[in-house]
């Protein structure tokens, strides 16, 4: 009994390691995203980091999942939730131009109240009240960061904040996959779906690559390829309870990086908001591990 208990622990503390290195990864990918977006539209970047990333993708898909990795049941699906993707990262993409790199992070901390609230909405979910609670609890900590009719206000911040409503949408579009396919899987023609789209619309914002940034390309596709089977492997070695909360530390790396390379601090309001919003997150995340438990 005690190995099996030492045994589960290791997983569980493997599992928050591989999370929150994972959540490191995509907060680097984000910091070189914002350095690209003086120079290049989101869409061509996009195209870059998803054409350059694709054999990354399918290599880790074929390794973890073997060749039914490679097959999908319902490819609409997949094609779907790919314009899905690429909207919600053209929208942060180009809130990265604009904002901080942790007040951007943290607006899209917003997304598990987006999906609470579409999933009643959308999907006639059941939703008590202390679920709706936490949902309104987030949307004023999102108010509290963005400032509308405030002197610090900016429309940029808008764009976060449809990136986590569209986020929303992607995490809920997920159960339009046939069971059948792996999480590798979804991962894979994610990428790929991005990669195609952003390929038909990358002609109509294409500007000459510089070649000092050909480097940039390639680290924004290997940190987000590595970030995204990091945190995907996360889950398959702990419950997600015990995971999900280490999404957070992001704002932890988006406010080193945006102090290292931009000089940027976030002000005293913005972390207020930024509380309140993961706060009302974390209950969320709990409130539907009871729920789940209790059935």
């Amino acid at each position: 009994m005690e190995t099996v208990q030492r045994s589960a622990s290791a997983e569980t503390v493997t599992g928050i390691a591989m999370m929150c290195i994972g959540v490191a990864c995509l907060s680097v990918n984000d910091a070189i995203a914002k350095t690209l977006t003086d120079t290049y539209h989101p869409i061509q970047i996009l195209l870059m980091r998803n054409a350059i990333a694709l054999p990354f993708a399918a290599g880790i898909a074929l390794a973890m999942g073997g060749r039914r990795a490679l097959r999908s049941y319902r490819p609409a699906a997949h094609l779907v939730r790919g314009v899905l993707w690429i909207a919600a990262a053209i929208c942060f993409f180009t809130g990265l131009r604009f904002l901080g790199l942790a007040e951007a992070t943290t607006l899209v901390f917003a997304a598990p109240v987006f999906i609470t609230g579409l999933s009643a909405l959308l999907l006639k979910e059941d939703v008590g009240w202390r679920r709706w609670t936490a949902v309104l609890v987030g949307f004023a900590g999102v108010i509290i960061v963005v400032r509308p009719g405030g002197a610090t206000f900016q429309a940029a911040s808008l764009y976060p904040v449809a990136t986590a409503m569209i986020y929303a949408l992607l995490m809920i579009s997920a159960r339009w996959v046939d069971p059948r396919e792996s999480v590798w899987t979804m991962m894979l023609y994610l990428v790929a779906a991005g990669a195609l789209l952003s390929a038909l619309l990358a002609p109509l914002v294409w500007v000459p690559l510089q070649m000092t940034h050909l480097w940039l390309f390639f680290a924004i596709a290997l940190f987000g390829t590595c970030g995204m089977a990091l945190m995907t492997q996360a889950f398959r070695f702990a419950p997600a309870a015990v995971v999900a909360p280490f999404d957070y530390t992001a704002l932890l790396w988006a406010t080193i990086l945006g102090w290292l390379l931009w000089n940027e601090v976030p002000d005293s309001v913005t972390y207020l908001g930024a509380s309140i919003i993961i706060g009302s997150g974390l209950f969320i995340v709990w409130r539907e591990q009871r729920i789940a438990r209790s059935a």
